[in-house]
């Protein structure tokens, strides 16, 4: 049994954080939603978490901006990319921001849960690489 990790969810749609924090918590992480990505940016200046999955479109601080303060911060931090409005060039921009992964909506809670199981494999063998 892999150790709970981590999460913070931000997308300005109720209901993606709404739908996606029971999932998530299924695999036995701990997860935070915000829904105003500004009151995530301070959450997660005070508090450490494994892995940021963030929307790209949002009001205030947008997808881009919460992940190179993210990777600013925390590089160790996998960030994973959702949006609604997926086209080559927001996930290569993402990507070479230094994302993890990215995914397009709609897509199941399941296909998130897998991105992430990849996302703790590559924190895992990054700890073992480190210790």
């Amino acid at each position: 049994m892999q150790k709970s990790l981590k999460i913070m969810v931000i997308d300005d749609e109720p209901i993606v954080v709404k739908r996606l924090k029971p999932a998530l918590e299924k695999s036995g992480h701990e997860v935070e939603v915000f829904v105003n990505s500004a009151d995530a940016m301070n959450r997660f200046d005070e508090e450490h978490f494994d892995i940021v999955v963030t929307d790209v479109r949002m009001d205030e601080i947008d997808g881009i901006e919460v992940l190179s303060h993210v990777t600013d911060k925390s590089p160790q931090v996998k960030v994973i990319v959702i949006t609604g409005y997926a086209t080559i060039e927001v996930a290569r921009e993402a990507l070479a921001k230094g994302a993890f992964d990215f995914i397009a909506k709609p897509f199941k809670p399941n296909e998130l849960r897998i991105v992430i199981e990849k996302a703790v494999e590559a924190l895992s063998r990054e700890a073992k690489n480190s210790g």
